[in-house]
This record gives structure tokens, sequence and C-alpha cells, in this order.
């Protein structure tokens, strides 16, 4: 394969995704704490985006099952742990949570942040903190 097209296929990939997030709305976090905000003006909209993400992904993903090779020649990798530990319930854990406070996760936020949205870079930064903390207690074990 050639070598400009697998540098630019991961840069043209994230591009569509972060467009995508832009033109959901999901870089905006009043419109993501709106959708988890049940008891007041919820809004339904975040669910239709996440209807539609697996709908598309479904094509794709059922491709990928069937080869060894990404379509730039690359391995296919997939994750080696299949089981539920207490590791993945406490990650899953602290997402929801500071998805609930920020109205961010980690795509949204770096899409803000390259957008220039205010505010942003804290939320960055304390996910890049978390990252580096997590990084060094793995080493530790």
């Amino acid at each position: 394969m050639d070598r400009t097209l697998k540098a630019v296929a991961p840069l043209l990939a994230g591009l569509v995704f972060g467009i995508g997030l832009i033109a959901a709305g999901m870089t905006d976090p009043a419109k993501v704490l709106a959708f988890l905000d049940l008891a007041g003006a919820w809004d339904p909209s975040l669910a239709l985006v996440m209807g539609g993400a697996i709908a598309v992904a479904l094509v794709p993903f059922g491709w990928a099952k069937r080869h060894r090779r990404t379509v730039i020649g690359e391995p296919m990798q997939w994750p080696a742990a299949r089981g539920i530990d207490a590791r993945l319930l406490g990650g899953g854990a602290l997402f929801g949570i500071g998805w609930g406070l920020a109205g961010l996760c980690p795509g949204p936020a770096v899409v803000a942040l390259a957008a220039g949205l205010e505010g942003v870079w804290v939320f960055v930064l304390a996910m890049l903190a978390g990252l580096l903390a997590v990084d060094l207690v793995d080493a530790r074990r």
C-alpha cells in the first residue's frame, strides 16, 4: 500500500469523525448534559446520534470481522480482553462520572479544543492527567 495513503488515512478518519461530532452537536456540553437530564429538559437527540452511529458502523465492523488486515494493509487489531473485571467497571464508572459532570468525553473534547471552545482545555488537561496516572499505576504493577 502507498505510504502516503497510510499516513493520510488516519488524518482523514479523524477529520470525518470530528466533523460528524460537530455536526451532531456533540462538542456542546450543554447538549450532552440535556440528554443526561432525564428529570428536566431532556433532549433525546443524542440517542438518535448514537443509534445512527451504530447503524453506520455495522457494515464496516462486519467487514473487519472477516479480514485480517485493514484497508490500508495494517494488521487488524481487536481487544484481547473479553471479560468484565473491576478495572473495566471502574473505568466505565469514571468515564460516566466525567461525562455527566463535564458533558464531554475524550473525542468531542479534543475536537472542541481544536475548535477553540472556551473552558475545554481544563477538561483535556484533567483527561491527560488521568491517562498519565493510569500509565504510572500500570507501570508499578
